[in-house]
């Protein structure tokens, strides 16, 4: 391969032929441009690494190849480089990968130790709640974080639970330790609305001897929902604008869905109604991005496939309640080759403990996919953690591969990262380090971690 170089091609011209599958309507902030990302890059020095093995996180795969990141960019990748004022390091028999991105958090609402206290995610008063924000919720101390990036996560997407049919908003940070959640929120990422099917809000609401109670009232509740949107946003629309009706915060968040702004991220285990949602997305002409936790989409794999929704799947976890049961291994592999291979594949945790190994998460469903049968490679399967979930969550135009004017988001790993030994030795976030396995000064430190200090007892004389 040809080096590849940023140094003689203007960064607009690389960054406006990139293949950013993304919406073009999703332009990031709310249109009130409330609570807007103040995130600012860490402060980073020139780096050139040598030697190293690397995934490019869009299939490709290049042995023994330099890497020269700088001003926070993917500036240059090819053999045998060399430049003069940089910091080099040798990663002879090491990998480099994009940074893991997680696509289904639940990091900072349900904040670590888990409390009741420290429970926000679920605003389950209502089975339509689509005026909240996760991010108002957000814990930034969560020592979860930290743990996350330990195990090459620089970005996650963070998402309210499924208690209701419509959960509210989700958004996407980088993972860097900043003392307001507004200093972590990715820059120009869009906001995302949780929908949920099935068990989890007919049994909240059932339980309360409420609507939704069965699977049907789930679906008019969703339709009488998006109904009173668009006629929200009809009238919104309305060249008058003493006509216009008070601002409603839910209608805004349906409404920025219906405009384009807004990506669906859809909890829904079940085939039949991962399809269903498919039709009530026609009903009301919105675009469902990604169906979370999917046990049964292999059963649906070329229609999610035709419609250009992506799948966010565990490679193994299954059977802890009924709509779960209906699992097969292959699964993320199923997805990922479906109609000769364009489906879109993603490992997520949903979990604390999961986040800290996705890479291992890819590399069972991998391992999973080549005994069905499939021939996936370790570069292919990369794309899982990487770029897909970047595509999902509208960030794919900033992160999730290494190309050429792309954020510097990295991880430099001991060993081959689909390997259970494989660890982050460094992850860097816009091409600064933000954590250093090798450096106690470069592992971040929450003030919760620090704990309380006892104060000394003072003599009075």
């Amino acid at each position: 391969m040809k080096n590849i170089s940023l140094l003689s091609v203007p960064l607009l011209l690389i960054l406006g032929c990139s293949d950013l599958d993304l919406p073009s309507e999703a332009t990031g902030e709310t249109r009130h441009d409330a609570f807007a990302s103040t995130y600012e890059p860490m402060q980073s020095q020139p780096t050139l690494f040598k030697s190293a093995n690397i995934y490019d996180g869009l299939g490709g795969e290049f042995l023994d190849y330099d890497l020269l990141v700088a001003d926070g960019k993917i500036v240059e990748m090819g053999r045998s480089l060399s430049q003069s004022g940089v910091k080099v390091i040798d990663a002879s028999n090491k990998w480099i990968t994009p940074g893991i991105i997680d696509i289904h958090s639940h990091m900072g609402v349900y904040s670590a130790p888990g409390v009741t206290s420290s429970s926000d995610g679920n605003e389950a008063t209502s089975p339509v709640t689509a005026e909240v924000w996760a991010e108002h919720s957000i814990w930034t101390q969560d020592p979860q974080f930290a743990l996350a990036l330990k195990g090459g996560v620089t970005s996650f997407h963070v998402l309210p639970g499924s208690a209701n049919l419509f959960g509210g908003r989700g958004a996407t940070f980088k993972n860097i330790s900043k003392n307001t959640i507004q200093a972590m929120k990715f820059p120009n990422a869009p906001h995302s609305l949780k929908m949920a099917c099935g068990e989890n809000p007919k049994r909240v609401y059932g339980n309360r001897r409420q609507s939704p109670a069965t699977r049907m009232g789930n679906m008019a509740g969703y339709r009488s929902a998006w109904i009173d949107a668009v006629d929200y946003r009809e009238d919104m629309q309305e060249s008058d604008a003493d006509k216009h009706p008070k601002r409603d915060l839910g209608m805004d968040t349906l409404m920025g869905v219906l405009d384009g702004e807004i990506l669906i991220q859809n909890h829904c285990y079940r085939a039949e109604e991962m399809a269903m949602m498919v039709e009530l997305s026609k009903e009301f002409n919105y675009k469902i991005t990604t169906f979370h936790h999917a046990v049964e989409a292999y059963k649906i794999a070329d229609l999610l496939a035709d419609e250009g929704i992506c799948a966010a799947m565990w490679a193994d976890w299954w059977g802890f309640k009924h709509e779960a049961y209906d699992m097969v291994p292959a699964n993320i592999a199923i997805i990922d080759q479906a109609r000769n291979g364009t489906g879109c594949a993603i490992v997520h945790s949903d979990d604390e403990v999961g986040i800290q190994h996705l890479n291992q998460e890819a590399a069972k469903a991998m391992a999973a996919g080549n005994r069905a049968g499939f021939n996936i490679s370790k570069a292919h399967a990369m794309r899982w953690i990487t770029s897909n979930p970047a595509k999902a969550a509208g960030i794919l135009q900033s992160t999730g591969s290494i190309e050429l004017g792309k954020d510097a988001d990295i991880v430099l790993w001991t060993d081959n990262p689909f390997s259970i030994y494989a660890r982050a030795q460094q992850v860097l976030i816009d091409g600064a380090v933000a954590f250093d396995m090798n450096n106690s000064q470069v592992q971040p430190v929450t003030d919760f971690d620090l704990g309380i200090i006892q104060p000394q007892t003072i003599r009075v004389q």
